[in-house]
């Protein structure tokens, strides 16, 4: 980039170390619905959370799942059905009386409510206060991406993966590229860096990495940095079995050996899912990504 970048807090300034601008908070959230519920308590949206505390046998959704109900909408689910179209029911209800009570509501679903999954469970009904925010446990994001490039791929796959509790550091060298909203999407941290592939340094041992950046010659930079790195859980590029030969016949020339190239996911995604319009190769390689961190 032209303009002068600030580095990452805690990182040197030297000729070899990047010039990175986090165009985010810093922050990631694992737990979208967390997300949602800070941004209601601060905007003052009137909301109740619902919680499974309890469960037994067959039931939709299991202990810990919570969902949000506000007046006219609501974020997650404690797994649709009748079960969840009642608690909603139930929320607004307290809302509209201003009852903001607990309440602990023991469930059967087969004999209550008509569900053919046979169990029971127990939902908490619980005003949405700072409170209640502070006991919300944190949840454990199932991976943590480092996804190089801004185009239309990295765009789809960050909104594919909106509803999952992860964490995307989101790289490009063109701060333009990433969309206006990206630094309030609480799963995602854009970083805008120079040279893209010295970012690979800041990852941790068992993260994912994924490539898919507008240039071939800049992709060949960033996979020998993950490949020399070694330490990560997978790794995924963009591209045909044609780029994949020749990105491994230079790769070899540069010193790596065939079990190193062979640890290179190349073309990415779900074996079997045809198409290749972005959204396509989006569900296709998330869907690959939740086999990998079940």
């Amino acid at each position: 980039m032209n303009h002068p970048l600030p580095t990452v807090e805690g990182r040197a300034r030297t000729a070899q170390a990047p010039q990175s601008l986090r165009l985010g908070t810093g922050h990631t959230a694992a737990d979208p619905e967390l997300a949602t519920a800070h941004r209601w308590l601060a905007e003052g949206v009137p909301a109740m959370i619902v919680e499974v505390v309890a469960a037994r046998g067959s039931v939709p959704r299991g202990v810990g799942t919570r969902m949000l109900v506000g007046p006219h909408t609501t974020a997650g689910t404690i797994g649709g059905g009748h079960l969840e179209w009642e608690a909603i029911a139930r929320c607004r209800d307290r809302l509209a009386a201003g009852d903001h009570h607990t309440l602990d509501w023991p469930v059967a679903l087969g004999p209550s409510l008509g569900q053919c999954c046979g169990g029971a469970l127990t939902l908490r009904l619980a005003p949405l206060t700072a409170d209640n925010l502070h006991h919300w446990p944190a949840t454990r994001p199932r991976f943590r991406l480092h996804l190089f490039g801004a185009g239309h791929v990295g765009r789809a796959i960050v909104q594919v993966l909106a509803g999952v509790p992860c964490q995307v550091v989101w790289i490009d060298e063109r701060e333009r590229e990433f969309p206006p909203d990206a630094t309030s999407w609480p799963h995602v941290e854009p970083v805008c860096v120079e040279p893209v592939e010295a970012e690979v340094a800041e990852g941790r041992p068992g993260d994912a990495y994924l490539v898919l950046t507008h240039s071939h010659a800049l992709d060949l930079a960033i996979t020998e940095a993950i490949l020399r790195r070694g330490d990560f859980g997978w790794f995924g590029l963009i591209g045909s079995a044609t780029k994949r030969a020749r990105f491994e016949s230079r790769l070899r020339q540069r010193g790596f050996d065939a079990a190193t190239l062979a640890r290179m996911t190349c073309p990415i995604g779900v074996p079997g899912l045809a198409g290749k319009q972005p959204a396509v190769i989006a569900i296709a390689t998330a869907a690959q990504l939740l086999g990998i961190y079940p």
